[in-house]
């Protein structure tokens, strides 16, 4: 009985269905080639597909855009080749059908009985809508609204702790209550949203990355390449095209 349920649980079209109940979560097995072998109803609708057989058996590649698509392989073979799981990664999803959403994702490898990689597992979970009821939202407030007006500048987490009344401690406690991230992933994700706004004009990236926060230039291509999938030159020229 006991091996009989474990078997059910173990199998990615039991694990699909009930993914296909989530719309806020994206769900996929994927096998040691990094094709699709399993997917939920919400990447099915955010890929802009008919039925989720049009996803089985491609690589992110032949699903999404070339450069994004070559990105989140890179994911996936990080996966598979070390063997190790990545967890919480904050990322911008941006899909075929232009559908773009900020999520944390988690990736996990797949091992057979001899303990070899032989795919992987992931889910990417849209980030929820700030909890505004918290007991503490309105203290939290003043510091996201310093956030956004003064987020090219060099700031600490020390600094908007102190602005909120709190101790470093609680306000990453407060912080991760309210957003469901990290106070570096809120900060992250604040710069990174101007930057995509800006990449939509025609600054340079150098002058967008100084804008931003960011005082190394290679260190926001890092940044940016590993939350969005490909470099602000990448986005900039994906966009234009788009735009045509």
């Amino acid at each position: 009985m006991l091996s009989s349920f474990a078997h059910q649980l173990a199998d990615p079209l039991f694990a699909e269905a009930l993914f296909d109940r989530l719309p806020d979560v994206v769900f996929f097995v994927k096998d040691a080639a990094s094709r699709y072998v399993a997917v939920n109803e919400t990447l099915r609708i955010r890929c802009g597909r008919a039925a989720k057989a049009e996803l089985l058996g491609r690589t992110t590649e032949e699903v999404f855009p070339a450069d994004l698509g070559a990105g989140y392989a890179r994911q996936d073979h990080e996966v598979i080749a070390r063997g190790q799981p990545i967890a919480d990664r904050l990322e911008l999803h941006l899909y075929p059908d232009r559908a773009a959403g900020w999520c944390l994702t988690y990736k996990m490898p797949l091992f057979d009985r001899g303990g070899a990689v032989i795919g992987l597992a992931g889910v990417s979970r849209d980030l929820r809508v700030p909890d505004r009821d918290d007991p503490h939202y309105r203290r939290i407030a003043a510091a996201i609204q310093h956030l956004h007006a003064h987020f090219g500048d060099a700031l600490t987490i020390a600094e908007l702790a102190a602005i909120s009344g709190f101790s470093v401690a609680q306000f990453e406690r407060h912080i991760h209550a309210i957003f469901g991230l990290t106070p570096k992933q809120l900060l992250i994700k604040t710069r990174l949203e101007a930057a995509t706004r800006l990449l939509a004009g025609h600054g340079s990236v150098a002058g967008i990355a100084a804008a931003c926060g960011y005082a190394d230039h290679s260190a926001f291509s890092r940044q940016f390449r590993a939350v969005v999938g490909m470099s602000p030159r990448e986005f900039r020229a994906m966009h234009q095209q788009a735009s045509i």
